[in-house]
């Protein structure tokens, strides 16, 4: 059993083979690309584990409020692209993206509705893209699939992997 924690957000992961906190300075090119927060290796895929917290209790006062109308814009959907994409060609680079990839967005903001994470995640399967040319499935393909999710979402999506505010 494998404990990633981000702030006061914790997720357990059973299985992972390998485990890297992505988004720190050891990767060695944060000038120049943005980084997802965790890469789990798993036996049969990658899970690229993106975390945003607005709601976490030293946020300032309106951070959630502000967050949530970012999101719905879909101001948010370029930084989380470039951290899929960034990561992605870093991997792919250092010959590890020889698996499948699953890119899971936990926006840690009870005030998102279904609707919202739905459109969060069509649109992020569109800006990755999750197809190429003419919506024709890539040969070698760049994602198998993305996830936008708040806690409970996640944890009714995704039980295996269960995600706690810590106190």
């Amino acid at each position: 059993m494998t404990v990633l924690t981000e702030g006061n957000l914790q997720i357990v992961i059973n299985g992972a083979m390998d485990v890297r906190k992505f988004d720190d300075a050891n990767h060695g090119l944060s000038h120049c690309m943005r980084a997802v927060d965790f890469i789990v290796e798993l036996a049969e895929h990658y899970l690229f584990i993106e975390f945003k917290d607005p709601q976490h209790p030293d946020a300032p006062p309106r951070a959630a409020v502000d967050y949530l109308s970012s999101f719905q814009s879909g101001a948010i959907d370029e930084e989380l692209k470039y951290k899929y994409r960034d990561t992605f060609i870093y991997e792919w680079a250092a010959g590890r993206a020889n698996k499948p990839i699953n890119y899971l967005v936990l926006i840690a903001l009870d005030t998102l509705s279904e609707p919202d994470l739905s459109n969060g995640k069509t649109r992020l399967e569109q800006k990755i893209p999750l197809l190429g040319p003419g919506l024709v499935p890539w040969p070698r393909p760049i994602l198998r699939g993305c996830g936008v999710f708040n806690i409970a979402t996640w944890n009714r999506n995704l039980p295996q992997y269960p995600v706690t505010r810590l106190p």
